[in-house]
Formats: structure tokens, C-alpha cells, sequence
């Protein structure tokens, strides 16, 4: 298709990928990407971890210099929220009233706080961290926290108590799943990081959710849980994961489920929007239905994908995913769903805090976890990525070289 003008919304790592990659297919056309946030689009990532922490500051954090977008002629329009599509018009209207025209649209609109709907969430001292400007509230409110309540114990909530943690502060984590990390790991995976954040100071409660919030003079002063407990708190930091950003998709008549629902090219219901990252509900070649995945590897792949297909060169998505988590010392990595997965088979040692969990839907490798282990996380990604074959017994064998099977994928 001949496209002379795209508009993205969202300068996530989707959406200044789109812009980026777009150029780099040799689109000369005109790109606007449009951000609600006024910061220079930046990394999440680190907001939960080095950012939160002071290993980072805030100049660290932008995905492209100033400069990047001047020079490949990207109309970056910072607080620029985008309230409704016209499709009609091919048209995306502003919070400001100004109407921007589209040839194509990319929704990199991403995901957005799944919010706790308890009695007490407005008390000062409840906490989410989603943007930059979460991270700096929360960070400034560690220093002087000293009881910490974290609400969900999926990988930010992880993340967010081993900070605290190390910092020396007194961290209690309630999920109301019976292990952390349930929606993402084996259990073997999610035991050993429930003895982890133990050993990092922190208490686990688990199988038990939060009914009300107490404060005192405003503040947040204590967590009520559903068997009755009462948890003191001078912090508490809500992260019981997110919801596709797909209002304005919805509103203009897309079509969308858990997300805003895409082809295999990451088209829309309308051939004129494509959606990308974590916002998109898109058919995964590796499980065999869609699926809705939050990380930057698929943001930034889907971003590359849309951008070849704008410029003449459409394929299929069929990126494998991959993820990572950093916890204390520890560097989770994942790569492939483990959606089905009906085996797994453990390589290395929990104890001596280095393994991987092998992941085998009906007899195909399927998912592979690694814990401090980065050169089986690579060797994994070549493995599932080139369909090779690997049975249960090798990947459970030590003696068994996974890298020398890597190393025979085509390149």
C-alpha cells in the first residue's frame, strides 16, 4: 500500500519503534507520534528496579536522544493526548482540539493500571508505579517508608519489594493466588522465588486478598486482608497487574477482547489502524489462539513488523516472545508460553540459585525459565526459535550440550 502519512499513538517502546523502524524501511513519508506524558519518551523497565533504587537517574532513561527525532523528521508531540479516532475522517482528535489526518494509524496505546477497588484507595501513601512520574513519587516515598505493604505479587510487585527490601525497609507481599508469579512460571519457578524474597527479608502471604484500606489523618495507616488480618503500613504499593489501553479503539467502533484484536499483520478491523505492544490481542503461531503479551521484545518486533508491511513488505508476526525480570541478584529470563505446557524438567540447581525450568507442551519444547542462567536462556531462544528437537531426558542431562544444538540452527 501507498501510505503518505502515519500518526502513532503512544511513545512507548512500541511506538518510537514504529517511528524508527519506519524510517529505516525507507518511509518518507510524514510520522507524528503523539505522547500524553511531557518527558522525552523513556524505558519502563528500569522505573521498578535501577530507577527505584538510585542506580539510575532520570537522564538514563529516554529510548532516543532529542536529537534522534529532528534528524529522522518525527514530529514528536509531547502532551499530545489523543481523545477520539474519526474514521470516518481518518482523523485523531487532541485533548487541545487539534485534529491530526492519518493515511495510517498505529495504536501503541500500551496498558494501563488495573486499579484495586477497595474502600481506602485514595488515602495519601497508596501507591501504583506505571510512569515516570509513579516512580518518583514512589521513590521519594521509600526513603522515609519503613512498613511497606505491596498488593500483588506478579514480576512489578517482585520487583518493587526486593527494592525495598535491600533498601532495608520492613516488606509484606499479599497475593491472593496461592503462589507468586502463578500467571507466569512453573511452580518450581514460583517456589523458588517464594523462598527468594524470603531470604531478601520480605513476608509472603499468600492465598489471601485486600478488602479495605485504614488511615489515619488522611495516610495510609493499615491493610485489611480478607482472613482478617490487619497489616500496619506507612506504604502501600498496588500492583496487581494491567488492562489493555484499548478505550479509544473501543469508542471508535474496533473491534476488541482483552485488548484491541489484530491479524496476523497486526491489522485492525479496519485496514487503516494497526495496533501494536501491549494494547494488541494477536494470533500466536506458538500456542495456536491470541494472545496479549506485556514485554518490549513484543513491543518493539510487533513495531518492526507494521512498519514492513506500511512500506510493501508484509509478513506474518511470528516473533518468538521472550522476557525478563531482574529481582535482587537474580535475573529471571523466559522465553516461548508456557500456555499448556504439561512437563517440565529442571536443569542446574535452585540451591545454589542458578537453573532452568524446561517447558514441554505434548512432547515440543515449548517455554524455557532460566534463573541466573544466561547462556541456557540464549541457547533456548535458538533452540524453540528454530524448532529444534530437544526431548525431556537431554534437557534434564547436564552432560547434555544445549549449545552445541544451538549452534547448529540455521542462521
Amino acid at each position: 500500500m501507498s501510505v503518505s502519512s502515519v500518526v502513532i499513538i503512544g511513545a512507548g517502546h512500541a511506538g518510537v519503534q514504529g517511528a524508527a523502524s519506519l524510517r529505516e524501511e525507507g518511509f518518507d513519508g510524514t510520522i507524528k507520534l503523539l505522547s500524553a506524558e511531557a518527558h522525552l519518551p523513556y524505558q519502563r523497565p528500569p522505573l521498578s528496579k535501577a530507577f527505584l533504587k538510585g542506580a539510575m537517574e532520570a537522564e538514563g532513561l529516554p529510548l532516543r536522544a532529542a536529537q534522534f527525532y529532528s534528524d529522522k523528521g518525527v514530529d514528536l508531540m509531547l502532551g499530545a493526548e489523543a481523545t477520539r479516532i474519526d474514521r470516518s475522517a481518518n482523523r485523531v482528535e487532541l485533548a487541545s482540539g487539534r485534529p491530526l489526518d492519518y493515511a495510517h494509524l498505529i495504536l501503541a496505546t500500551g496498558a494501563r493500571q488495573r486499579p484495586l477497588d477497595v474502600p481506602g484507595i485514595d488515602l495519601d501513601g497508596v501507591l501504583v508505579l506505571r510512569d515516570l512520574t509513579d516512580a518518583r513519587a514512589l521513590r521519594k516515598r521509600l526513603g522515609a517508608a519503613r512498613r511497606i505493604v505491596v498488593v500483588g505479587a506478579g514480576f512489578i510487585g517482585l520487583e518493587i519489594a526486593a527494592t525495598a527490601a535491600n533498601l532495608g525497609r520492613e516488606v509484606t507481599i499479599v497475593e491472593v493466588s496461592p503462589r507468586p508469579l502463578a500467571r507466569a512460571v512453573s511452580p518450581a519457578t514460583s517456589a523458588f522465588f517464594l523462598e527468594a524474597h524470603q531470604a531478601f527479608g520480605a513476608q509472603l502471604l499468600l492465598g489471601v486478598g485486600v478488602v479495605a484500606l485504614h488511615g489515619q489523618r488522611g495516610a495510609i495507616s493499615a491493610v485489611e486482608l480478607s482472613d482478617g488480618a490487619l497489616l500496619p503500613a506507612d506504604l502501600a504499593i498496588v500492583g496487581i497487574g494491567v488492562l489493555p489501553e484499548d478505550r479509544l479503539a473501543r469508542a471508535a467502533g474496533l473491534a476488541c477482547d482483552n485488548g484491541i484484536i489484530v491479524n496476523d499483520r497486526l491489522e485492525t478491523s479496519d485496514p487503516l489502524i494497526s495496533a501494536i505492544g501491549d494494547c494488541a490481542l494477536f494470533p500466536s503461531p506458538f500456542v495456536g489462539f491470541p494472545v496479549r503479551l506485556e514485554s518490549v521484545q513484543n513491543a518493539v518486533d510487533q513495531a518492526r513488523c507494521v512498519a514492513r508491511r506500511i512500506v510493501g513488505k508484509a509478513e506474518p508476526y511470528a516473533a518468538l516472545p521472550w522476557f525478563w525480570s531482574d529481582q535482587g541478584d537474580l535475573k529471571l529470563q523466559i522465553v516461548g508460553l508456557s500456555h499448556g505446557c504439561d512437563q517440565w524438567v529442571m536443569r542446574g540447581d535452585p540451591q545454589a540459585r542458578s537453573f532452568a525450568m524446561f517447558g514441554f507442551r505434548g512432547g515440543e519444547l515449548a517455554a524455557v525459565e532460566t534463573v541466573n542462567r544466561p547462556g541456557d536462556h540464549m541457547a533456548a531462544r535458538r533452540i524453540i526459535g528454530a524448532g529444534l528437537p530437544l526431548s525431556a531426558a537431554q534437557a534434564g542431562d547436564p552432560e547434555f550440550d544445549l549449545r552445541k544444538l544451538a549452534a547448529s540452527a540455521p542462521r
